[in-house]
């Protein structure tokens, strides 16, 4: 019976860092995780414990470890000696957790990960001025006009529009050129 409690702590203490970590809920705290879990701990037992576990997480989900991956992460950490490792129970539990809640931290990690607002639309025309009159001589040539559609998960778009003559255009497709060339070298090189 010791074991199955030992088990139910271990897994409540793996969600609540979950919680607390990848899904933002501020009323997960670590004093509430060992008064609910592990009352007959130390503090400074149980503060090497949540710390050892939320490690672990950290590097599992940070590597975004598949079942192979973490099979041998976690046989690696069961041979380490000492307080760094794990035991089997650990283990087995950790990998439970991972198995359950591999998507939902990979997508919170994403979340977290995005550069705010996005770009969700582009458009663009080009104007030609028809005729300029005597005292309008400075703005001849074409005009492009862009317009970026900007917004953050959840919440309406903001619109920013943009004017460029052909030498700002020039200008910024050298810039989007040298975006792809960085960009192709870092694919080519994986």
């Amino acid at each position: 019976m010791a074991d199955v409690d030992a088990t139910k702590s271990l897994s409540g203490l793996l969600n609540g860092i979950a919680q607390k970590v990848y899904y933002n809920n501020t009323e997960i705290t670590e004093e509430l995780l060992k008064n609910e879990l592990y009352p007959e701990l130390s503090q400074e037992e149980f503060t090497a414990l949540h710390e050892k576990m939320k490690g672990l997480i950290k590097s599992i989900a940070t590597a975004d470890m598949d079942h192979a991956q973490l099979e041998a992460f976690l046989t690696a950490q069961t041979r380490k000696q000492g307080s760094g490792g794990v035991n089997a129970e650990q283990a087995a539990a950790l990998s439970r957790f991972w198995k359950s809640q591999r998507a939902r931290v990979r997508e919170s990690l994403l979340a977290q990960s995005r550069w705010e607002p996005g770009l969700r639309g582009l458009s663009w025309r080009v104007d030609l001025q028809t005729a300029a009159g005597q005292g309008d001589v400075g703005h001849s040539g074409p005009v492009a006009l862009v317009e970026l559609e900007l917004g953050r998960a959840g919440q309406d778009s903001e619109f920013v529009c943009l004017e460029f003559d052909e030498a700002s255009v020039n200008q910024m497709l050298k810039k989007m050129a040298d975006i792809q060339e960085s960009i192709d070298r870092i694919v080519h090189r994986t």
